[in-house]
This record gives structure tokens, C-alpha cells and sequence, in this order.
């Protein structure tokens, strides 16, 4: 799926200047406790959801390889944050649903589970 797809079906909104709409997107989860996300070993180009707007989530991020961060629950992160994700050529979207519902969404439209999260099993 890409990620320009993701982004409408979410009724997203893209705050960072790296967008990259025709990148695949291959799996998606959702957390917000970043240890869980570096429990697991990530594959693919995956999206993480969170409602959690601090840099730790893109340096998680970044560490996992985590290629594009969802932020749920109308939760707007700093000017710090959105530096470092453009710093780290990481997209960052904006979603006004819950993470149970930007997950339905998702997993609906064929997203696979990348395992950080129950939230996205079949």
C-alpha cells in the first residue's frame, strides 16, 4: 500500500516537508510504549501509529526502521519533533481517529500486522 493511500484513508494530514506519497508500505502497528516497538524485529517498510508526540518515537523509529510514524487521537507533536523526523527523512502524519480505529482502517484496507501491536492481528 502506499503511503499517499494510507494517508487518505486515515483522512491524514502530512506535516513534514520528506513526503514521499508512492513509498510502500508493506506492514503497520500501533503502540504507545516504545519498548514494545523495539520488541520486535520489524521487516518491510513499516508505519508505526501512536498517540505518543516526543522525540523517544523517532528515535524508536529510527532505531526499529520504522519508515513513516501516524500520530493518533488529534495528538499534534513540538517543532522538535517535526525537526528531528525532517532530519531524519522520516514522514509524519496526523490523524484525527483513535489508534483502535486508524488500526481497523488500516488492517481493513489490507495492511499487514508487523507484530508491534495485538491491535492489527488477524
Amino acid at each position: 500500500m502506499q503511503l499517499k493511500e494510507i494517508v487518505a484513508r486515515l483522512d491524514g494530514k502530512i506535516i513534514t516537508r520528506n513526503y514521499d506519497g508512492d513509498m510502500e508500505i508493506s506492514s503497520g502497528g500501533a503502540a504507545d510504549l516504545m519498548s514494545d516497538v523495539l520488541a520486535f524485529n520489524i521487516e518491510g517498510n513499516s508505519i508505526l501509529l501512536s498517540g505518543l508526540t516526543t522525540p523517544q518515537v523517532l528515535r524508536t523509529a529510527e532505531v526499529a526502521g520504522i519508515c513513516a510514524v501516524v500520530f493518533v487521537r488529534g495528538k499534534k507533536p513540538s517543532r522538535q519533533v517535526v525537526d528531528l523526523a525532517e532530519d531524519l527523512s522520516i514522514p509524519l502524519i496526523l490523524c484525527e481517529h483513535s489508534m483502535y480505529k486508524s488500526c481497523g482502517i488500516l488492517f481493513g484496507a489490507g495492511l499487514s500486522d508487523n507484530g508491534i501491536s495485538g491491535i492489527l492481528t488477524d
